[in-house]
C-alpha cells in the first residue's frame, strides 16, 4: 500500500497500543519487586487490562456514536495518555492498577472505530489492506517495542517505560489531528442501531469465529517461553530471538492478511487456519529440536495474525449499515479468545497431558475455527471484501 499518513498515524496508535498492552509482560518481576506485591498479583495487572478492553469498547461506542470520528480518535488517543502517565506517577499497586483499567478503556474503540475510519480512505478493494496497515503498528509493537520497553524498565525502572508510551501518546495525538482528514459522525447512527446490527446472525458468528480463531494463537502462545525452556531446552537468549522471529512472523502474516482478504475473505480464512492447525501439530512433534524451531515458529507467527486482518473486515462486512459497535466488539473477542486459549493451555498443563499436548489443543481450536468457516461459507457465495460503510 502507498504511503498513506492518516493510516500511518492510525498504525502510530496501533503501535503505542500494543505497547502499553504487551509490555508489562516483561515488566512483572521489576513492577512486583518495586511495589511489594508477588508474581501473581502483578500479573493481575493484564487482567484488569484485558476486562477494561472487554468493557471499555461497547461502553465507549455506544456513548460516541454522534462525535466526528477525528475529535473521537484524538479523544481517545488521549485517553491513552493519561491512563500511561498515572502508571507512570503510580506510587502503590492500586494506583497502577486503576491506571490499566483507564488506559485500556480506548483500546477496543480506537480499533474499532480506526478499522472504520482506515477503510474509508481507501478504494473498496483494498480496504482489507487498510485495515492491515494499521494493525501493522500493533504487530512491530511486538517485535521492536516490547522489547525495548522491557530493556527500558530493567535499566531504568518500570516507570521509565510508562513515561515513554505517555510520549508515544503525545505523538500520536499530533499525528491524528493533523493527518485525518474532518470525518463526521455516521449519518443517521444511533446506540440502538449499533445494538440491533449486534444482534444478527452473521455478525455473532463472525465474533464467534474471532474467539475461536484468537483463542488458537494463544492457547500456545501464552507458553511459549517454558514450552522452549523444557521442550527444547533453550538458554534465555534463544527464548528472546524465538520471540522477536514470532514477531517478525506477525508482521509479515498481517501484510498478506490484507492483501489476500481483499481478494477473498472467506479463502484466506479457509486457507490460514487450515495452515495454523497443520503448523501447530508440527510444533507439537519438532519441540525438542532447536534446528527447525526458528523456521516452524516464523511460519506459526504468520498464520496467526494473517487472521487478523479477514476476522475484523468479515465482522465490519456483515454490520455494513452500522458497523462501529460490531467493529469495537470485535477487539473484545479477540481479547476474550487470548483468555480463553490461555485458560485452556492452562488446563491441558495442569492435567498433565505436557506442553505437547498444548500445541495440539491450539491446532484443535483452529481446527474448529475451519469447520465454522466451511459450514457458514456453504450457505452463501464465497465472500470477497465487500465495501464498508
Amino acid at each position: 500500500m502507498k504511503l498513506n499518513p492518516p493510516l500511518l498515524a492510525l498504525a502510530a496508535g496501533a503501535f503505542g497500543i500494543g505497547v502499553t498492552e504487551f509490555a508489562p509482560m516483561g515488566l512483572l518481576p521489576v513492577i512486583a519487586t518495586d511495589l511489594g506485591v508477588s508474581i501473581p498479583t502483578a500479573g493481575l495487572l493484564i487482567s484488569a487490562y484485558a476486562l477494561g478492553v472487554m468493557l471499555g469498547a461497547p461502553l465507549m461506542t455506544l456513548t460516541t456514536g454522534r462525535v466526528p470520528r477525528r475529535a473521537l480518535l484524538v479523544g481517545l488517543a488521549a485517553i491513552f495518555t493519561v491512563g500511561n502517565l498515572m502508571a507512570a506517577v503510580s506510587t502503590d499497586y492500586v494506583m497502577l492498577l486503576v491506571a490499566r483499567v483507564v488506559t485500556s478503556l480506548n483500546h477496543g474503540a480506537f480499533f474499532g472505530v480506526g478499522s472504520i475510519v482506515a477503510a474509508s480512505l481507501v478504494p473498496p478493494n483494498r480496504q482489507a489492506g487498510a485495515v492491515a496497515a494499521m494493525f501493522m503498528g500493533l504487530t512491530i509493537a511486538t517485535v521492536v517495542g516490547v522489547p525495548l520497553a522491557a530493556w527500558a524498565g530493567d535499566v531504568l525502572g518500570w516507570r521509565a517505560s510508562f513515561w515513554a508510551i505517555a510520549g508515544i501518546g503525545l505523538i500520536v495525538m499530533a499525528a491524528l489531528r493533523l493527518t485525518l482528514p474532518k470525518l463526521p459522525a455516521p449519518v443517521g447512527g444511533d446506540a440502538l442501531a449499533e445494538v440491533r446490527v449486534l444482534g444478527r446472525g452473521p455478525v455473532l458468528s463472525a465474533l464467534a469465529l474471532t474467539v475461536i480463531g484468537s483463542s488458537a494463537m494463544f492457547t500456545v502462545f501464552t507458553y511459549i517461553a517454558p514450552i522452549l525452556h523444557e521442550e527444547t531446552h533453550a538458554s534465555i537468549g534463544f527464548v528472546t530471538a524465538m520471540l522477536v522471529v514470532y514477531g517478525l512472523g506477525l508482521t509479515v502474516g498481517n501484510w498478506l492478511g490484507g492483501k489476500f482478504a481483499d481478494r477473498s475473505v472467506d479463502r484466506t480464512l479457509i486457507i490460514t487456519l487450515a495452515s495454523l492447525a497443520a503448523i501447530l501439530v508440527v510444533f507439537a512433534f519438532i519441540m525438542p529440536f532447536a534446528v527447525p524451531a526458528p523456521f516452524v515458529i516464523f511460519v506459526w507467527g504468520v498464520a496467526s495474525f494473517a487472521l487478523v486482518p479477514p476476522l475484523q473486515v468479515r465482522v465490519m462486512a456483515a454490520a455494513s449499515d452500522a458497523p462501529n459497535l460490531a467493529s469495537s466488539v470485535n477487539i473484545g473477542a479477540f481479547n476474550l479468545g487470548n483468555a480463553v486459549g490461555a485458560a485452556v493451555g492452562g488446563a491441558v498443563i495442569a492435567g498433565g497431558l505436557g506442553y505437547p499436548a498444548v500445541a495440539l489443543a491450539g491446532a484443535a481450536s483452529a481446527a474448529l475455527g475451519l469447520v465454522l468457516v466451511l459450514f457458514l461459507t456453504r450457505k452463501r457465495a464465497p465472500a470477497t471484501a465487500p465495501a464498508i460503510g
